[in-house]
C-alpha cells in the first residue's frame, strides 16, 4: 500500500485497522492531563510500558505521584520505588530535579501545563525531543505531535524516511493539519488538534507492535 501522506496513514489505521482498539484515555495515554504523564515520559525511557506500570503503581501506593510529594520525596526511596522501571537510580535524580525545577518556575503543576514550552523542557536534565512532546501533547494538551522509533518504523513501512526527528514530526502534523476536515467526517465531529493528534500517536504505536 502505497499513501501521499499522514492523513492517509491515519485514514489506514482509524479507518481499514481500527486503532485505537482498547480505550485507556480519550487521549490514549493513560491518565492524561495529569501529573502522572510526566512522571511516565521519564519512566518510560529504555523499557516497556509494562514495567513503567509497575512503577506508577508503587508511586501510587505510596502517594507520591503528584508535584509536590515527588519534589520532596526521598530519592534513595523513590529509587527503590521505580526500580521496575530500569535505570532507576538516574531517573529517580531526574524525577527530582524535574519536580523541583516545575516548582520553582512555576508554583503548580497547573500553571507549568499552561506556560511550560518546549524550549523549557528541552533545557531540564533527561527530557529529550520525544520525552518533551509527549509531555506536552499528553500532560498539556497542546498541539504537539510526538513521534518515536515506533512511528519512523511505521512511516518507512510507508516509503518514507526522515534523518531528523523534527522532520518526521512535521510530516506527521501536516498531513493532519491539512486535512482536518476530512478528519473530522470521519470521526462524526470537530475533535480538537491536540486530541486528535494524541489519538493518531497512539494508532501508530498500538498498530507498531501489534503488526510491526
Amino acid at each position: 500500500m502505497q499513501i501521499s501522506d499522514s492523513f492517509e496513514l491515519f485514514e489506514f489505521l482509524k479507518v481499514k485497522k481500527g486503532y485505537l482498539k482498547e480505550l485507556r484515555d480519550p487521549l490514549w495515554w493513560p491518565n492524561s492531563a495529569t501529573f502522572e504523564v510526566v512522571v511516565g515520559a521519564i519512566l518510560t525511557q529504555q523499557t516497556k510500558w509494562q514495567k513503567v506500570e509497575k512503577a506508577l503503581d508503587n508511586l501510587k501506593k505510596s502517594n507520591l505521584l503528584d508535584l509536590e510529594s515527588l519534589a520532596t520525596c526521598d530519592t534513595k526511596l523513590l529509587a527503590t520505588l521505580i526500580k521496575p522501571s530500569g535505570f532507576y537510580n538516574t531517573k529517580a535524580k531526574r524525577l527530582k530535579l524535574l519536580s523541583n525545577n516545575i516548582l520553582r518556575d512555576f508554583g503548580s503543576f497547573e500553571v507549568f501545563q499552561n506556560e511550560v514550552d518546549r524550549d523549557w523542557l528541552l533545557a531540564q536534565k533527561g527530557l529529550g525531543k520525544e520525552s518533551s512532546d509527549s509531555i506536552l501533547c499528553y500532560a498539556c494538551k497542546r498541539e504537539v505531535l510526538p513521534v518515536d522509533n515506533y512511528t519512523a518504523k511505521v512511516v518507512k513501512k510507508f516509503g518514507y524516511e526522515f534523518e531528523e526527528y523534527d522532520e518526521l514530526k512535521e510530516w506527521c502534523e501536516s498531513g493532519i493539519l491539512n486535512n482536518l476536515e476530512k478528519i473530522w467526517k470521519i470521526y462524526g465531529e470537530e475533535k480538537p488538534i491536540d486530541e486528535i493528534f494524541a489519538r493518531f500517536h497512539g494508532k501508530i504505536v498500538e498498530y507498531a507492535k501489534e503488526e510491526l
